[in-house]
């Protein structure tokens, strides 16, 4: 792969998220300090949100790995859940019992708070993608907190999600969670100076001997093209970094950059990227010219078999081509003839 040849020791731009390489802009500083605010704070509620793929997991990874033992988490990241699925989750994390019973199991969770409480510890509920939380959970979700006694102020519980989450909040049903939710904040794209600082801390990480692979103009257009999106920086950089090795180019710059991203378009298809691909130039005209060249090639192999001697009544492009098409090729080679 590219890796030999830019002279790096892993891929440098994988979706997965790694714990290892995690890129802290301002905005995600800012983020995870609200974050462990939102722990020892008695707000109770917090809600974050962040357009896809703007880093919400990677700074909830941060988070946990920086939650002292005193503090019992829950987080669910599929919160797709029946009401009884929901509550055997819940249970199941937090050491406690599940039969079926709410009300055996409401009993045992505000038993767990009066226990918390005593010994200085604390109970994190983290429900990741809640935008796709039905209403009747999230009203679950709210008469778990109704279970604290006054002064309590041991449960601290975050939805994280994308902006539609605002919107699902806003039903009218949801009048009294929406009011309790004592923090907000929006995790911010990058700028293009974090989309500059963050291309080179994962070159960096990859361990890249030269950190010049991506010319500023090529990082100006990845910042325009991405809109400053940490996961669409990552498919761009890396489908860059292949199409310069498979073209042989030390440098990668904005011109490879805009053919990087009309390749990944896939016709039919929803774009991968916030931008609209140009058909008649660039990569699709590039390919349009390589399927033109490689007909006109294979008509031309075709054409040479079909003058061969032959022992038999019939042409071998009479069984492998239209009619129109023999035409059209003919025209073409008595044409490149003349």
């Amino acid at each position: 792969m590219y890796t030999k040849f830019y002279g790096l020791t892993k891929k440098p731009f994988a979706l997965t998220p790694d714990p290892s390489t995690v890129f802290m802009s301002e905005t995600h500083q800012e983020g995870l300090a609200i974050l462990r605010y939102g722990i020892l704070s008695n707000k109770c509620f917090l809600l974050l949100t962040a357009e896809v793929g703007s880093g919400k997991t990677t700074l909830l990874q941060a988070l946990v790995a920086s939650i002292e033992e005193d503090v019992h988490l829950c987080m669910l990241n599929n919160p797709i859940l029946s009401r009884d699925e929901f509550f055997s989750y819940l249970a199941a994390r937090l050491g406690l019992k599940w039969d079926g019973n709410k009300a055996m199991f409401l009993i045992d969770f505000g038993r767990l708070l009066q226990e918390c409480y005593a010994k200085g510890e604390r109970i994190l509920l983290i429900f990741d993608e809640a935008q796709v939380l039905p209403v009747d959970l999230l009203e679950e979700i709210r008469l778990l907190s109704n279970l604290e006694e006054q002064g309590q102020d041991v449960l601290s519980i975050f939805f994280v999600g994308q902006p539609e989450l605002n919107d699902r909040l806003n039903d009218e049903r949801l009048l009294p969670l929406r009011q309790r939710i004592g923090i907000r904040f929006h995790l911010e794209r990058f700028s293009l100076e974090e989309t500059r600082q963050y291309i080179l801390f994962r070159l960096r990480h990859a361990g890249a001997r030269h950190l010049d692979l991506f010319t500023g103009e090529a990082i100006a257009a990845i910042h325009q093209i991405s809109q400053g999106t940490p996961r669409l920086i990552n498919i761009i950089c890396d489908h860059a970094l292949l199409s310069g090795f498979s073209e042989n180019k030390p440098v990668i710059g904005a011109e490879l950059i805009r053919e990087s991203v009309e390749d990944l378009y896939l016709p039919g298809e929803n774009n991968p990227l916030p931008v609209t691909p140009a058909p008649a130039k660039g990569g699709s005209l590039r390919l349009s010219v390589r399927l033109g060249l490689a007909v006109l090639g294979l008509g031309a192999l075709l054409l040479l078999l079909d003058s061969l001697p032959m022992t038999r009544d019939y042409s071998i492009l009479d069984l492998l081509l239209p009619a129109s098409w023999l035409e059209r090729l003919r025209q073409l080679t008595d044409f490149t003839r003349g």
